[in-house]
């Protein structure tokens, strides 16, 4: 069936879930909130369709034609836009971070599993060729039982970068890892498991000029112990002058994957060379290069057949948060904490 989708905010990404959401086989955008004034026609003109604009996001959610909200706007907005857009009854896709405190992010929950909509949220990367090979790989036993995994997120957020000008504040930004780095912290979570048990986390601060403008350490490392006792590390850099590099490193029992290269014993290698997988890396943190298509595909099939989608369901989604925060814990407590705090 189709779906009419209103979209929460009108900014840099909200273009990219506009354009990826038309692409879909059952979505189409027909209303669009913004805080400032639109032009319906011109919108429509630009994106396709026919566009009613809103400034007033009560207005929207009782919009009868709207069945799927599409949450764009600041991080700090999200909780209240996600729970009166669930009890509206509408489906929900919520763009990154799912909220900046863990208790918003149990109410949003709450409030999906309340009033029976679905939700997913864009954890997109977990769509891009990289993990769906790397997933694959895994699931196939091909370097054999994962004991040790590393996946750090390299991403300079400086003036050069649209989110810059509101990603430095603690009320929009929030931290390190829940502004860009819950992307390298999910996968992590993707390829080991959820079974995380405790964290171990530091932060720090670039000393360059244009990294002072943030109010939270733009720097964390991660330590993330296991049940079964495997043990994961996340390094969230988004202070780093160089370019944007989403390290992987996966050490198994058989063998191990390095960013685009596997090296196996399954496989009839030479010793000390590792084999070149052919996959799409995760190289860019342009929203416009992200796979929003395919997951919000996933998204309308999983709400046509009545089920919780694959991959970045809001069940699956709020597994990487919880560790997110028990991470932001440690680092600000300066101890380890156990994820049952979080209880």
């Amino acid at each position: 069936m189709g779906y009419k989708v209103g979209v929460i905010g009108y900014g840099w990404a909200a273009t990219a879930h506009i354009g990826a959401i038309n692409g879909t086989t059952q979505g189409a955008v027909s209303a669009v909130y913004s805080s400032r004034p639109l032009d319906g026609a011109a919108l429509s003109a630009e994106h396709g369709g026919t566009i009613q604009p809103y400034q007033d996001v009560k207005a929207m959610l009782s919009d009868s034609g709207v069945d799927v909200v599409s949450i764009t706007s600041y991080p700090n907005q999200h909780r209240e836009q996600a729970v009166a857009a669930a009890e509206a009854g509408k489906h929900l896709i919520i763009e990154k971070p799912l909220a900046l405190t863990w208790e918003d992010c149990k109410a949003i929950h709450e409030a999906v599993k309340a009033n029976g909509v679905k939700a997913c949220v864009c954890f997109e990367l977990r769509f891009i060729s990289q993990f769906l090979t790397t997933k694959s790989l895994l699931d196939q036993g091909m370097i054999g039982d994962v004991h040790y995994g590393e996946i750090d997120y390299y991403h300079g957020i400086g003036p050069w970068y649209g989110q810059y000008r509101w990603n430095t504040t603690r009320e929009n930004g929030g931290t390190s890892l829940l502004s860009a780095g819950c992307h390298a912290l999910d996968a992590l979570l993707l390829c080991m498991g959820s079974d995380v048990e405790e964290v171990t986390s530091y932060s720090t601060t670039s000393k360059h000029e244009i990294f002072q403008k943030y109010e939270y350490p733009t720097t964390t490392t991660s330590i993330l112990k296991f049940a079964g006792g495997k043990v994961g590390k996340v390094a969230s850099v988004i202070d780093c002058l160089q370019p944007y590099y989403f390290h992987t490193h996966l050490v198994g029992s058989e063998g191990s994957l390095l960013d685009n290269k596997i090296y196996s014993t399954k496989f009839a290698l030479r010793d000390k060379k590792w084999a070149e997988l052919p996959m799409a890396m995760a190289d860019s943190g342009d929203v416009a290069d992200h796979p929003y298509q395919a997951q919000f595909q996933a998204f309308f099939d999983a709400v046509d057949e009545g089920k919780n989608m694959p991959l970045t369901s809001l069940d699956e989604a709020i597994q990487s948060f919880k560790v997110l925060f028990a991470c932001d814990k440690s680092a600000a407590e300066g101890r380890p904490v156990k994820l049952s705090e979080l209880d």
